[in-house]
């Protein structure tokens, strides 16, 4: 049997959002309830999950959902279980829900569903995780967040998201002006006008990504004219804006398939 190990942790790149995870664990929860918006995705293993008066066995592939104040427990359905958890203030995402009229009616408008078992809804978590994990990544993270609240919880009811194309424009224009600057979505929406749900929709449905993926696409164009030109691996990551050499390897790669060394490899085996 492994040795369980279980992690807390406030994320370097949201601070409002707490992180824990959980390996090779038995260990087993009386029914409670947080004060926050969390979200939860199990690795290996089964659980029974207990939300108010209904029970499911859970494995991985499901989602599951709870808002705040909800009575709930999950616990190992046999032997040990790996799990990760995130827990978003409410007072961030009633204020998200704010900025695009959300029902005035109540604090915020709650998750309608206690699980999603579907594999994007898991993967879309799995990556949110990985992005709250890493220092200097506030505008991933964040898109990430946006994107996927509104994927469980709904559009907005009351506001008609358009394409307005002249304040897409001054967001593209933002990030091609400053492609090394790690600027927040709140810092876009902003600039905009826009709320950071409608400038994540408008914004990929006109240039065919998010925000933050426009930005990274462009960085990456960047590099491989410097990368050519013989810069320095570190100074390329520095000047675009990447929190490490390893965080710009994994993004060049997987946009141009190899590392960024064997590309500049190329170009100086050529020039011999």
């Amino acid at each position: 049997m492994s040795m369980p190990v279980l992690s807390f942790s406030r994320s370097p790149a949201l601070p409002f959002v707490e992180m824990r995870r959980a390996l090779n664990s038995n260990a087993c929860f009386h029914t409670h309830t947080h004060d926050e918006f969390s979200f939860g995705i199990i690795d290996n293993g089964m659980a029974t999950y207990q939300n108010q008066h209904k029970a499911n066995l859970i494995g991985k592939g499901v989602t599951v959902m709870i808002n705040p104040g909800e009575a709930h427990s999950c616990n190992p359905a046999e032997n040990e279980w790996s799990y990760r958890m995130l827990f978003v203030d409410t007072g961030w995402i009633s204020r998200l829900q704010e900025e695009s009229d959300y029902a005035a009616s109540a604090d915020y408008t709650p998750f309608p569903q206690k699980m999603k078992n579907d594999a994007n809804t898991w993967q879309e978590v799995h990556y949110l995780y990985l992005a709250l994990a890493e220092a200097g990544n506030q505008l991933q993270a964040e898109t990430q967040l946006v994107y996927l609240l509104n994927e469980v919880i709904g559009s907005p009811k009351t506001k008609t998201l358009t394409h307005n194309n002249r304040c897409l424009k001054v967001a593209r224009e933002l990030l091609l002006d400053q492609p090394s600057e790690n600027l927040s979505l709140t810092d876009i929406s902003r600039s905009t006008g826009l709320s950071r749900f409608q400038l994540i929709r408008s914004f990929k449905a006109i240039y065919g990504q998010t925000p933050h993926a426009y930005l990274l696409d462009y960085r990456i164009k960047l590099a491989k004219n410097f990368l050519q030109q013989g810069r320095g691996l570190s100074e390329v990551a520095a000047d675009l804006g990447f929190s490490d050499q390893a965080h710009f390897q994994r993004h060049f790669k997987k946009r141009v398939a190899v590392t960024p060394k064997q590309y500049q490899n190329f170009f100086s085996n050529s020039a011999l």
